[in-house]
């Protein structure tokens, strides 16, 4: 049985006659003890706190019985381990861009070498979604500069907290202006058509970060923790 936030991937599951259900990983509507085993893939980077993360991490082990394992995977800072490159590193300037699409429902894709340091257009994004909080504030006290920074595609990380540019695949209408838009470089037609932009957060994990969360539930015990291709993992059983 699976189950992602996302309905659009959920209805793809039952397309093709997989048990799938949509649900938030904080709150998973399954009986506890009922697992035999459970797999969380790149979901836990996404949340924003460490206690969310610790409070996902303890629904997991909820549904597992005693004696069940989990597997997690999470996205590494380190994308250089042991003077080997991640093939995240690796396919930077290949076209091997297709293992990170998303499909929901549009195919969605990472933004290509675009980042805080040679987008203008991520900037002024920034710049603009700052700019309408300080206005709202009526003159009260000014906004933190809560700004992340925005990761550039195929490179090595700088920040733990940072967001990832993703951009609908094709153009989009201008009419269609509820959405952040930029013009993406390249040569192909397609390529400079206008596309809508959105920013994923990610907590990318230091080595023993992942290990260590696990470690301070006292339901479970690390099984095993290993680093392969840019992502830390760790299998755990319920005790």
């Amino acid at each position: 049985v699976g189950c992602d936030r996302s309905k659009n991937l959920v209805d793809i599951c039952g397309e093709k006659h997989f048990q799938a259900f949509v649900c938030d990983a904080l709150s998973v509507p399954i009986r506890s003890g009922s697992c035999d085993a459970c797999i969380s893939i790149a979901v836990i980077h996404h949340f924003s706190t460490p206690e969310r993360r610790l409070a996902t991490l303890r629904e997991l082990a909820r549904l597992l019985r005693p004696g069940g394992t989990a597997l997690i995977y999470v996205w590494a800072m380190e994308q250089e381990y042991k003077n080997q490159k991640s093939k995240y590193l690796k396919e930077k300037n290949g076209c091997k861009n297709k293992d990170k699409e998303m499909n929901t429902g549009t195919t969605q894709r990472p933004l290509s070498e675009l980042g805080p340091d040679n987008s203008s257009q991520d900037s002024a994004w920034s710049d603009q979604l700052l700019k309408d909080l300080k206005d709202e504030s009526c003159g009260a006290k000014p906004v933190a500069d809560f700004r992340l920074p925005v990761h550039t595609n195929r490179t090595s990380f700088h920040s733990q907290d940072l967001l990832v540019p993703w951009h609908l695949k094709g153009g989009t209408k201008k009419k269609e202006g509820s959405v952040d838009t930029v013009l993406v470089p390249g040569g192909s037609k397609e390529s400079q058509e206008l596309s809508p932009v959105f920013h994923r957060y990610y907590h990318v994990f230091c080595e023993g970060e992942l290990e260590a969360v696990c470690r301070s539930l006292d339901c479970v015990r690390v099984q095993k923790s290993y680093y392969d291709q840019g992502n830390w993992c760790v299998v755990l059983e319920k005790l």
